[in-house]
């Protein structure tokens, strides 16, 4: 490689072009500190040119890297930016600013300044090469329309997702610098022509880069890793992208523009949209969809765990150690794969079986399960029986939730079963169930429906941060109990998990034995006790509106019950009318009752 000096106005005399590959992140420097700090540089350089023009030497403000694409014909001699198009954004912005603030002021400057924003004379496709810097799609219409107002948008830059009411960094950096020329070459509102020959000075001698450029045998990635642009950290998924499309460089342009960005705009293009940039929690870490969903794909590879915080290097050391590709294009592909298994899981949809299991496992928080369940919606090769094979997984999950089962060697537990069943030669989602019924520890086993109808009635369900798994139980028994002849009716209103008879029952709902028997004070402990015991059980659990929970509260069994027949339409609710009193024997028989759904549901191991 070949390190040059070049000042701000240097890096852009000439005909040239600086080409942003599209799988580079988006223009991201904001005024606190990136904008502020330049803007020091610049007005330092300033002070320095007037107290001594002769013994100025320039302030470096970092390096650039870039690699030369072959042009041919008439096409303007092209540089790719492996690192540093945040600062040459800026730097173009800044010029665009300091042009259109000599212009509002009549000052020549406005031309001269024109000469570092556009190229003139022959070009191959002028519409596009006349631009000295040509952005990544998401920041190129807004920054066309800042270099030339008059530019035709609609033909020379696609309009890309999620622009529409965002207020892009590019606008605002340039409205920031206008501002600040403005308040530069101006004293009492009168326009400073000698200002402005300090500031175009400053930037033609004061501030300067090192331009690295590459040559044939040099590693882009390795420098990009090296090198950082000032103050934005980068993401994994930064790091990956980067490096995944520099391993594809080398590809040359066609009509102006790099072939890889082909790519980019296929397969990675829709992953930089917000969909993937909005946050989601995985147990007490949170992050990215995006960076969830390659952790998960990584995984899902390797058949082993992989730590978010270190899942770029994973990631190389894998590509670069098993080479596992033939190419990138089958490595974008097989991203792309997973990520439209993972975003029907994020959303949710409740008639997609992975829209249900993203459900399920946002309540019961079994993110650790993803890498499996991508697999077999993958790469197993089960086809109409994936939803045989995520209900084979919810029901092991869930019984083990019901009887209070350890959920701590799950990262590891389930990257076991995957490999096991990765490896098994017969049916897929038989191997699955024999995998997941083979275990018999405490820490891994399948409980089956003895074990289950144990904790069913014997353990308190209602406790903790349950109410979202309890939730999700109660609306598929109640799914299960409409039958043909039902409506088929979509719950949208917002069900809690509410009790029959309330925890605080002492003040409505007496035990009429011991009203009824003289005073004995070990049998109203123990009357009690089997009451408290009773409480929050599956029993005596169902669900109601948060409005109507309100209204009838704690109220009486004469009173509640009445209200909650006559406003609930839930098959659930619907049954308690054949109650005609509410206590510790009506729970559990109502108990078993609801076993019984939920055994159908939730099916057992293989015996």
């Amino acid at each position: 490689m070949k390190p040059y000096t070049r000042s701000i106005i240097e890096l852009f005399d000439g005909k040239r072009r600086y080409l942003i590959p599209l799988y580079q992140r988006q223009y991201a420097w904001k005024t606190s500190p990136q904008l502020e700090l330049l803007w020091e540089d610049i007005e330092s350089a300033t002070v320095r040119l007037k107290a001594d023009r002769a013994s100025v030497s320039p302030h470096f403000m970092g390096a650039i890297v870039i690699s030369q694409v072959k042009t041919y014909g008439k096409e303007v001699q092209a540089f790719e930016i492996i690192d540093g198009q945040q600062r040459l954004t800026t730097f173009q912005l800044l010029l665009t600013a300091l042009r259109d603030v000599a212009a509002k002021f009549g000052s020549s400057y406005a031309d001269e300044v024109s000469k570092y924003l556009e190229n003139t004379g022959m070009m191959e496709t002028p519409a596009i090469e006349r631009f000295k810097l040509w952005p990544s799609l998401m920041d190129r219409r807004a920054f066309v329309s800042l270099i030339d107002k008059d530019a035709d948008l609609d033909k020379i830059a696609k309009k890309p997702l999620d622009e529409d009411g965002i207020v892009k960094p590019a606008v605002a950096a340039h409205a920031y610098f206008q501002e600040k020329i403005a308040a530069h070459v101006t004293s009492e509102g009168q326009f400073d022509e000698h200002a402005m020959d300090i500031l175009f000075e400053a930037l033609k001698d004061g501030l300067a880069v090192v331009s690295i450029e590459l040559e044939g045998g040099d590693d882009p990635q390795t420098i990009f890793e090296t090198l950082n642009s000032r103050g934005v950290d980068l993401t994994a998924g930064d790091l990956m992208r980067n490096f995944i499309f520099q391993r594809a460089k080398g590809l040359g342009q066609k009509a102006s523009s790099l072939i890889v960005d082909e790519l980019y705009e296929k397969y990675w293009l829709p992953l930089d949209h917000a969909f993937w940039t909005e946050n989601a929690s995985r147990g007490r870490q949170t992050s990215s969809r995006l960076s969830w969903m390659l952790t998960d794909h990584v995984s899902m590879h390797l058949a082993d765990t992989v730590s978010i915080e270190k899942l770029f290097d994973t990631y190389r050391r894998w590509i670069l150690g098993a080479r596992p590709f033939a190419d990138v294009t089958e490595e974008l592909v097989s991203i792309s794969t997973t990520a439209e298994v993972e975003r029907r899981i994020f959303e949710r949809t409740k008639g997609d079986p992975l829209g249900r299991f993203g459900i399920f496992a946002d309540a019961f928080d079994v993110s650790t399960a993803m890498p499996l369940v991508i697999y077999l919606a993958t790469k197993a090769e089960i086809g109409s029986r994936l939803p045989e094979a995520l209900q084979i997984l919810e029901s092991y999950i869930l019984r083990r939730d019901v009887c209070g089962l350890t959920t701590k060697a799950y990262n590891r537990l389930f990257v076991s079963i995957f490999d096991k069943v990765r490896k098994a030669e017969c049916d897929k989602v038989l191997a699955l169930i024999e995998t997941l019924s083979s275990r018999t520890a405490e820490i891994d086993k399948w409980p089956n429906d003895a074990e289950l109808l144990h904790a069913w009635l014997g353990r308190d369900q209602y406790k903790g941060q349950r109410q979202p798994r309890l939730r999700y139980i109660f609306e598929m028994i109640e799914q299960r109990k409409r039958s043909k002849l039902n409506e088929d009716i979509e719950i949208k209103s917002a069900l809690s998990i509410e009790h029959i008879m309330p925890r605080g029952w002492k003040e409505h709902w007496p035990i009429p034995e011991l009203e009824n028997m003289a005073e004995d004070e070990l049998d109203h402990i123990l009357r009690s006790a089997d009451r408290e015991q009773a409480i929050n059980k599956f029993g005596n659990l169902t669900l109601l509106t948060q409005s109507l929970n309100a209204t009838v509260s704690n109220g009486p069994f004469s009173v509640k019950m009445p209200a909650v027949r006559s406003n609930s339409s839930l098959a659930l609710n619907r049954e308690l009318n054949g109650f005609d009193t509410w206590n510790e024997d009506t729970i559990k028989l109502r108990g078993n009752a609801l076993f019984e759904t939920a055994r159908q549901i939730w099916t057992p191991p293989s015996s």
